[in-house]
């Protein structure tokens, strides 16, 4: 039987527009914050390049970094620039009170709690604006003292489920600087990683925690947004290690939407 030229046609409109519709989905956009007033990281620069590079190779989000926060509103800016509009979650690795007024900063929170956008915070996301009680409660936590400094943590993988814990053994040692944190209830995100109390030096005159819940690592929802916290990252080597990029890029995945994961909260296990 033959096709008519006219049905030959439609059919290969037809499939085209199938094959376009079952293609890769959209690039995502990443906005990274990486300033600081306060103390400095040198290991900034590096995560940044890092997590560009990393969007880039996966293809799955294109990365726009920034040392200021000009970005962090919905108002329309001068000469085209972006603002909150044009991306689908936001990376600090940032410390100190950064230049917000009132708008922006509810601007920002809306962002994620009201538009269901995402946020990672890195290290000293957690030493970023520690008075102001809103992002604190956005992120999980504050920093309360890092009582042994920069030395072999020993991390506990909680939930080994997640998007980027399963490369990681349950116990490991890794050379970083561990914040001990306090506005933080562990009923009101997912411990994904966690110090083993049973190694740490707890005589130490900055311990202030006495429930032994030290997270290092957890994931929970700020209204209608996905909140990602990592307190590693202070360490410059650790960007090049392989698992833990691969922790960071689906961080950023869970966080955009791109996959799920259960963030139910649950209790300190007890070993």
């Amino acid at each position: 039987m033959k096709i008519a030229p006219r049905a030959l046609i439609i059919l290969a409109v037809l499939s085209a527009f199938s094959t376009a519709q079952s293609g890769p989905p959209p690039k995502k956009h990443l906005l990274v914050i990486g300033e600081e007033k306060g103390y400095r990281h040198d290991s900034v620069s590096h995560a940044m390049a890092t997590i560009e590079r990393l969007g880039r190779e996966t293809g799955l989000w294109d990365t726009t970094l920034r040392t200021d926060t000009e970005v962090l509103t919905k108002k329309k800016l001068e000469y085209n620039a972006q603002n909150l509009n044009n991306f689908d979650a936001v990376l600090f690795f940032t410390g100190g009170d950064l230049e917000m007024n009132a708008q922006q900063k509810a601007d920002f929170l809306s962002f994620i709690h009201e538009d269901g956008k995402g946020f990672v915070g890195v290290h000293s996301a957690a030493i970023t604006f520690v008075d102001w009680p809103e992002f604190v409660e956005m992120v999980g936590g504050t920093y309360d003292e890092h009582p042994w400094t920069t030395f072999d943590a020993p991390i506990l993988v909680e939930d080994p489920g997640f998007p980027g814990m399963q490369q990681f053994p349950h116990s490991f040692t890794l050379r970083d600087e561990i914040y001990q944190m306090k506005d933080y209830s562990r009923q009101k995100v997912r411990v994904l990683m966690r110090l083993d109390v049973s190694k740490l030096d707890m005589k130490n005159k900055n311990v202030h925690r006495t429930d032994g819940d030290f997270a290092v690592t957890w994931a929970k929802m700020y209204g209608k947004g996905r909140v990602y916290y990592t307190t590693l990252g202070h360490v410059e080597a650790n960007w090049d290690k392989p698992e833990f990029q691969q922790m960071i890029t689906e961080a950023i995945k869970w966080a955009m939407g791109l996959q799920n994961a259960d963030v139910t909260s649950r209790p300190l296990p007890a070993n």
